[in-house]
């Protein structure tokens, strides 16, 4: 009987220092993945990082990459001089018409604006795909300070905005068109999908797939989207070819003779 009570607390000890392993083993591994979230860049660490990367540098590293076709349309860049566009990618789908007659007499509510105002976070940067409407301004001067109020730093559409001189006015608020119309888009256009894969025009292919989560960076050489699943690696990539053109542009600024500069730095 003795045996058997002894054996019994030993059993009983052996589970709770099993049980307390266990425990403090789950402790010590979700500390860990905590502190791997917490060394992941924010959006808005990331985006400041974007936003010193120039497209042309970016394009030669998509292109090494294997990513040729990644630039937009070339009729598509800001519409205001000395401006630059960086940020994650929230997109925008349209149609050319205001309301399908088939919901009209639905309960379609449509106002996907207030929706697209709840995805937004700093850092982001919205991408509109007309869907064929082509000469109405999509978004304008309030639009575009709601979005700037929700943390975006811009817009990008694939045809035409309003509201020239409003727009060109908004602090630190890049928007990138074909553009800016007069025309109303209230009664012609309207949004009918977010957050969902889009196609923009594009420059050596028709169409460039922007997908949310992507990367985008524009200036006025033209606007480069990368691919999400490749933009840390591409990110690092460019910070150094940014590091190597700024030291061959620093020496040549002080004098160094453009051969020597290039056989220095390789980069041209």
């Amino acid at each position: 009987m003795k045996t058997a009570t002894v054996a019994l607390k030993i059993a009983f000890y052996s589970s709770l220092v099993t049980f307390y392993s266990l425990l403090i083993t789950h402790y010590y591994l979700e500390k860990r993945e905590q502190k791997g979230m917490a060394d992941q860049p924010s959006v808005v660490e990331l985006q400041a990082r974007w936003d010193k990367i120039r497209s042309a540098n970016i394009y030669d590293t998509l292109d090494r990459m294997g990513y040729p076709n990644q630039c937009l349309d070339l009729g598509i860049r800001p519409l205001f001089p000395h401006q630059h566009l960086a940020g994650q990618v929230i997109t925008v789908r349209g149609s050319s018409s205001p309301i399908p007659s088939s919901e009209e007499n639905s309960d379609w509510v449509g106002n996907y604006f207030e929706e697209l105002r709840k995805l937004l976070y700093p850092g982001c940067v919205v991408v509109v795909e007309s869907g064929g409407e082509l000469y109405a301004g999509k978004f304008g001067e309030m639009t575009s300070w709601a979005l700037k109020q929700g943390g975006a730093q811009g817009i990008v559409v694939d045809t035409f905005i309003r509201d020239w001189l409003g727009l060109e006015i908004i602090p630190d608020y890049t928007v990138c068109a074909r553009g800016t119309s007069p025309i109303e888009s209230s009664n012609r256009w309207r949004i009918n999908a977010i957050n969902v894969s889009i196609g923009m025009p594009g420059t050596l292919t028709s169409r460039v797939r922007v997908t949310p989560g992507d990367w985008l960076v524009a200036e006025a050489d033209g606007v480069i989207v990368v691919p999400q699943a490749i933009a840390m690696e591409a990110l690092v990539k460019v910070e150094e070819m940014e590091a190597v053109e700024q030291g061959m542009r620093e020496d040549v600024a002080k004098g160094m003779s453009f051969d020597d500069a290039y056989k220095k730095w390789g980069r041209a």
